[in-house]
């Protein structure tokens, strides 16, 4: 019998790495490996410890194109002006830290979260992926390719597997919902950038993804190399009338629910029929689309939560008439409904390399694309989860793939290109600490000096505070067990109240 010497990791089913490796073989008491694995994934954690299981429910915010620290929660003001720039700190409501003098609504909420300003990894390119999955290592062909067979699933998609095996089926509400629209379909380019999807779980644990309906109501100039356009994007501002469906509760007006029935009962004939057959995992997961889109066909619970317009003009007017404040107010309404995990996306919108990816005009776009839907929109969602008793319950994590350069660039208007070595994020409610920061960075915020974190540490926290133990072993494609995050990260028990 082959013996493996290494740290104890726990399966769901409370049996430890090392009790796994120690089987030698593919079977074990006359289960092969996937049903082991698949029987211990169906098991509750039984991991405790600081905040564990605290959050109940979860959304997730990614500024995709990656903020600037120096013009967020890390401020320089004594940097040399082409570190620090042209903005101004100001004090918030967390004393002691001064936030930007753009985030003026955000300012003021502070003391509801934690920033963590040490976060730095080695990859400074594009990567939803890299962020939010268990992958170790990214490249900029894996980055443009979602199909590549070297991803890990997205965190809200292990969170939905799970969930789905404690709960032993589908719920009545989508549990791992994304908004706006789904993810880079609305940039110049016909290839579609890798991160929020399922990978070796399967496609059935993909985001339920939704689909803005509503126009913008405001044009902004946008550069990218030569380029320079004017392009109306509805992250700047939207018309009052936007709102968000599922593109599976969008069915046509002719269709009734009792032409659906008659469909549904076509389909268990169909079913009955099909019963002589070995189900494969392909089937399995036909049922489960097959089930999942009749069931959100028919709900409307989903459809109302995520109609906007049916909150008063007072709530959507803290959060913003904006593409990015209307999906923070979704998501909102989304926990409400019971869905645990919703991501809200801020995506490119018309060119590649948008979003708060300013290597080009860089103030310019600061000050008139993105500070003032960011700051209104943040805001608004900190403070109407409080307000609404939800944040204790609620962990909010404001996320994106890495930071920008110190020095500002010669570029067109300035700009600040890819930097990993030091940045920051920020996180409130489910189980994180009420104004605090946690760790440090060198004078011009270039490198990490305290409480140096990975992005695979902050994943591990997260699902430590959904009550998932971010060491539990998946099964991917080969059958080979894989844990949710590299079994080097650690939970940030710094972040923790």
């Amino acid at each position: 019998m082959l013996k493996v010497l290494g740290s104890e990791r726990r399966l769901c089913s409370g049996m430890s790495r090392r009790d796994l490796l120690e089987i030698g073989g593919s079977t074990f008491a006359g289960l092969g490996l996937t049903q082991l694995l698949r029987a211990s994934t169906a098991s509750a954690s039984t991991s405790s410890g600081d905040g564990f299981g605290r959050a109940k429910q979860c959304i997730v915010v990614f500024l995709y194109g990656s903020p600037s620290q120096l013009e967020t929660f890390d401020m320089k003001p004594e940097a040399p002006v082409e570190v620090r720039g042209t903005m101004q700190p100001i004090p918030s409501s967390l004393p002691g830290l001064d936030v930007c003098e753009h985030l003026p609504n955000l300012s003021r909420a502070m003391h509801l979260t934690t920033v963590l300003r040490s976060i730095h990894h080695d990859h400074p390119i594009h990567g939803v992926a890299y962020a939010m999955t268990g992958t170790p290592v990214i490249d900029v062909a894996m980055e443009l390719s979602p199909q590549d067979p070297k991803h890990h699933p997205y965190f809200g998609s292990v969170v939905e597997f799970m969930d789905r095996q404690r709960r032993g089926g589908l719920s009545n509400v989508p549990q791992n919902v994304a908004l706006p629209f789904p993810f880079s379909t609305q940039r110049t380019g016909e290839v579609h950038r890798a991160g929020p999807y399922a990978a070796y779980l399967g496609a059935m644990y993909n985001p339920v993804w939704t689909e803005f309906k509503g126009e913008a109501s405001r044009g902004v100039r946008k550069t990218l190399r030569d380029m320079d356009l004017e392009i109306f994007d509805p992250y700047v501002a939207c018309k009052p009338d936007a709102h968000f469906q599922l593109a599976a509760t969008d069915r046509p007006a002719d269709m009734t629910v009792d032409r659906l029935d008659r469909r549904r009962s076509l389909l268990s004939q169909f079913e009955q029929q099909r019963r002589s057959f070995d189900e494969t995992q392909r089937t399995k997961s036909l049922d489960t689309f097959q089930n999942l889109a009749y069931s959100l066909i028919n709900s409307r619970a989903v459809g109302d939560a995520l109609d906007v317009r049916r909150e008063s003009d007072s709530i959507r007017d803290l959060y913003g008439m904006s593409l990015f404040g209307q999906s923070c107010l979704a998501a909102r309404r989304m926990l409400q409904a019971g869905t645990r995990l919703v991501s809200v996306f801020w995506d490119e919108y018309g060119l590649a390399g948008d979003a708060w990816d300013t290597h080009w005009n860089h103030f310019p776009r600061m000050l008139d694309q993105l500070m003032p839907s960011f700051d209104r929109g943040m805001s608004g969602l900190l403070f109407d989860l409080d307000q609404q008793g939800m944040l204790d319950d609620t962990l909010v994590v404001c996320v994106s793939e890495h930071g920008r350069t110190p020095k500002l660039n010669s570029a067109k208007g300035g700009g600040r290109d890819h930097w990993s070595r030091a940045y920051s994020v920020l996180l409130a409610g489910g189980g994180i600490a009420r104004g605090r920061v946690v760790g440090s960075t060198d004078k011009i915020a270039g490198d990490v000096t305290s409480v140096p974190a990975s992005p695979k540490d902050l994943l591990a926290t997260m699902y430590h505070l959904l009550g998932i133990d971010p060491h539990y072993f998946l099964e991917d494609r080969g059958g080979r067990p894989i844990s949710i995050v590299p079994e080097t990260a650690r939970v940030l028990h710094e972040l923790l109240a």
